[in-house]
């Protein structure tokens, strides 16, 4: 089986320089908050260009983590798209505020900005850029609008570690940027991971709060606060894997291309890379009207491929509430049905892409 993705090759790479870090943190005597934490805080806040990084324990937390440093709540609505992970619409609603839908641009499947306008109530508080894939959404766009209409921007980047939008990393352009260092992401940890990464302040500083209970020092709660550190072991592999992560892209784009010059000839619809972006390939998502079919063939023949994602978040009963009904968001629910995503990870051999490409073409 040619799965979809995997880490053991990588890790088989890197193991001595993983198992020295992990090993010094035991030896360390301080688990919590130490020197990793700081030191890949900062590294990393400053690869993505912002000024500080703020460690929690995963990326849905990131995400609720920011809309509380912009004290989002109940009656509050939050612009975001239905074609993402759960855990971007269900941060929203653990605030208490209400997700809005747009829809997406079936071209490169990104919140298609123009829509934004339409949604914005005067409920409307922030603007949640959800980078898809590897790619990213015209965030000179974005704050224009959230600009025009007074509005915060938070940038979800768990897909796009590496990814730039006219130059700049992904991560840059928000008031605040959320990331998920889970194990499949571009830049990913043994575990769960997260960061808020900010150029503010008075932000940086709500989010340490916020994180560890809203306290600044030890047993003195300031405000009301939570508990979300991200640790020192994920931290120190992370330090080690951060100064991959640049390679990681390369070779993802490198396998991205070789999939487009091999498939292009087929009756698939191959990812768009929009002529603003540099596309980290987090997936490598393909389009096809027969899909189903395409990925029974392909796991006979021992190709495991994904599909991200097969329900939009607004036909799901746990977010009926929303009043979103099927029809509202159709470029969302049309791609649902047709897209799915090849193997795409940094260790996926020529051979083994080789492999996946034959077959692929046997097929359709």
């Amino acid at each position: 089986m040619i799965n979809v993705w995997s880490y053991l090759k990588e890790y088989e790479n890197e193991k001595e320089e993983i198992l020295k870090a992990i090993i010094k943190v035991l030896e360390s005597g301080q688990l919590i908050l130490g020197p990793n934490v700081s030191e890949f805080e900062s590294e990393f806040s400053k690869y993505c260009g912002q000024k500080f990084g703020i460690g929690v324990a995963n990326g849905t937390d990131a995400i609720f983590l920011a809309l509380k440093a912009f004290s989002i709540g109940e009656d509050d609505e939050v612009i975001t798209v239905s074609n993402t992970a759960v855990p971007t619409v269900s941060a929203i609603t653990a605030t208490g505020a209400r997700a809005v839908f747009v829809d997406i641009n079936p071209l490169t499947y990104l919140m298609d900005v123009e829509q934004i306008k339409s949604k914005i109530t005067n409920k409307t508080k922030v603007i949640i850029a959800v980078h898809l894939y590897g790619q990213c959404v015209d965030m000179n766009l974005v704050n224009k609008i959230a600009h025009d209409f007074n509005l915060k921007v938070i940038e979800d980047c768990a897909q796009s570690h590496g990814a730039k939008f006219k130059g700049n990393q992904a991560g840059s352009f928000s008031d605040i940027s959320t990331f998920s260092f889970y194990p499949t992401k571009i830049l990913g940890t043994f575990g769960d991971g997260g960061l808020c990464a900010t150029s503010s302040s008075k932000l940086e500083s709500k989010l340490r709060k916020l994180r560890f209970y809203g306290m600044e020092k030890s047993y003195y709660s300031l405000e009301q606060g939570y508990n979300s550190r991200l640790d020192e072991l994920h931290a120190a592999i992370l330090l080690k894997k951060l100064k991959h992560l640049d390679e990681y892209v390369a070779r993802r784009r490198e396998i991205a291309s070789r999939y487009n010059s091999e498939l292009g000839g087929t009756s698939l619809i191959l990812p768009h890379e929009d002529v603003d972006c540099e596309h980290a390939y987090y997936a490598y998502v393909v389009r096809h009207s027969e899909r189903d079919k395409i990925i029974r063939e392909l796991t006979e023949k021992g190709i495991n491929v994904n599909i991200s994602y097969p329900w939009p978040i607004h036909t799901m009963p746990a977010f009926d509430y929303l009043g979103f009904a099927e029809g509202s968001l159709p470029e969302s629910e049309k791609a649902a049905t047709e897209i799915f995503s090849l193997p795409m990870y940094p260790t996926l051999s020529d051979s083994e892409q080789e492999e996946v490409v034959n077959i692929l073409k046997s097929i359709v």
